[in-house]
């Protein structure tokens, strides 16, 4: 054997380990060590983050893939519908078939996301990264996380050939960001039979807290706050701008708007805040634990509960009906007297509240006749999910054995979700994930949107076992 062999072979055999190490590099990290069903999840999530399912493009494309990935794992076409008003905007419903030993229970989330533009972001938002410990891109928290994980989590029950008890239906809809064009709201409408469950499980309306790097709370979704806004207009007759008259429609306008500014509305607990408040005391320390136990005192603490409303405008929210001024337009001309003053006051009611109660009270603080106020949506009326014992002990059972010394809580949602026409509708909702997130660095919506890879993956596990507890009724 000459030298010159030698030295080839030698000269292969590096450029073959220094290739290896290159390609090794470039792939993501910590892929090495994942099982099976950890990469299935990943690459689930990774074709979600980069199908772009923003409101102008739509989900069709991303629903589409899905089904294809069901339908290779099994699941047969009649179990597989794609539906909705216009071929970009389908919604994706799958259903596992059980026993029917019990009536079916359903999973939803959806998969439109904002927009997120390039330049405002450090990496391309529909570019799934691996970085630093963190998975970013749209919709890494909100919500596409939580459409692999269930995903990945049926193909998974179907590859060991789990047989539920009870049907378990999973609907990925389009179009939740956008308002209630479609989603759920048009499934209940045109194909409730698709949907159909006892229950239903909010992927995304529940889920753990990260606080100063200890894991502190898992929520679990019972309720959320009503949506409405309102339109405060005045007219006045204007004028020419070089002989101004203390009768300004801006002026009086924003008046009203500075008396609304310094209302706030009482302050009422339901079963849900009331548990939220007890159990969320005993990871408190100092004076807001304090006064969380204070406020649970029959009568209230009132001076407990401003200092907690003072201190942050979450537990604000959860204590009261709010509302706030979020637009505000007047006037025609730059050298005119304003003729007209609008502003948008949105507010969210308790679910216990009423909108009879909530205009009058406006009129009453805004404190002028001649400021009309006029709603301008119509409200979802959406009751509280009763504490259902299943949901919160399997919740509590796997949340001890993956994440000991966390606290289970119910959670009322102070913004809105899909889940309030399924409760309209007479089926309870919540809302559960086995996702933690920090509450000092939420991204949803905005830049660099992220979420922790081992959280992801966590996450993952929690929903797989969440599933089966749910689905076999044991």
């Amino acid at each position: 054997m000459s030298r010159d062999f030698l030295s080839t072979v030698c000269c292969f055999f590096i450029i073959t380990c220094l290739c290896s190490q290159t390609l090794r590099a470039q792939t993501s990290e910590g892929t090495t060590a994942l099982t099976a069903h950890q990469k299935l999840a990943r690459g689930i999530f990774r074709e979600l983050i980069e199908t772009n399912t923003t409101m102008n493009i739509g989900s069709g494309k991303a629903a589409e893939a899905i089904a294809l990935r069901l339908k290779a794992a099994g699941f047969s076409d009649n179990d597989i519908q794609l539906a909705g008003p216009r071929a970009q905007n389908m919604n994706l419903i799958v259903r596992y078939r059980g026993k029917g030993a019990l009536r079916p229970v359903l999973f939803f989330g959806h998969l439109d996301v904002v927009e997120a533009l390039r330049q405002d972001w450090s990496s391309d938002p529909f570019v799934f990264l691996e970085k630093d410990g963190y998975f970013y891109g749209r919709g890494t928290s909100d919500m596409k996380n939580e459409d692999a994980d269930i995903v990945a989590n049926l193909i998974r029950l179907k590859s060991e050939g789990f047989e539920p008890d009870r049907d378990i239906i999973v609907a990925l809809t389009e179009h939740e960001e956008g308002g209630d064009a479609n989603g759920i709201n048009w499934l209940l409408t045109n194909r409730r039979d698709l949907i159909d469950a006892e229950f239903a499980i909010n992927l995304e309306g529940g889920g753990g807290e990260i606080k100063n790097g200890k894991y502190l709370l898992m929520k679990i979704q019972t309720g959320e706050k009503i949506y409405v806004n309102f339109q405060l207009e005045i007219k006045n007759k204007g004028g020419h701008s070089s002989l101004p008259v203390k009768n300004n429609a801006i002026y009086q306008l924003a008046a009203g708007l500075s008396r609304l500014a310094q209302y706030e509305f009482p302050i009422r607990m339901n079963e849900t805040t009331r548990t939220f408040f007890q159990r969320a005391a005993s990871q408190e320390n100092g004076q807001a634990a304090a006064d969380m136990q204070a406020i649970l005192k029959i009568p209230m603490d009132t001076s407990a509960s401003n200092r907690l409303c003072a201190s942050s405008a979450y537990y604000n929210a959860l204590l009261r009906t709010t509302c706030v001024a979020t637009m505000l337009s007047a006037g025609h001309a730059m050298n005119a007297l304003p003729q007209t003053a609008r502003a948008v006051v949105n507010c969210r009611m308790l679910p216990d509240d009423s909108l009879e109660n909530v205009f009058s009270t406006l009129t009453r603080v805004l404190a002028d006749s001649q400021i009309v106020v006029s709603q301008i949506n119509q409200i979802i009326v959406s009751p509280l999910s009763p504490l259902r014992k299943e949901v919160m002990d399997k919740v509590e059972k796997l949340t001890t054995s993956m994440w000991p010394g966390v606290i289970v809580t119910p959670v009322m949602s102070t913004g809105a979700s899909d889940g309030r026409y399924l409760r309209k509708a007479g089926i309870p909702v919540y809302g559960v994930s086995g996702n933690f997130e920090d509450v000092n660095d939420i991204r949803a919506h905005g830049r660099d949107e992220r979420l922790g890879v081992q959280d992801f993956y966590n996450g993952v596990e929690f929903m797989y076992r969440f599933i089966k507890a749910l689905a076999s009724g044991s």
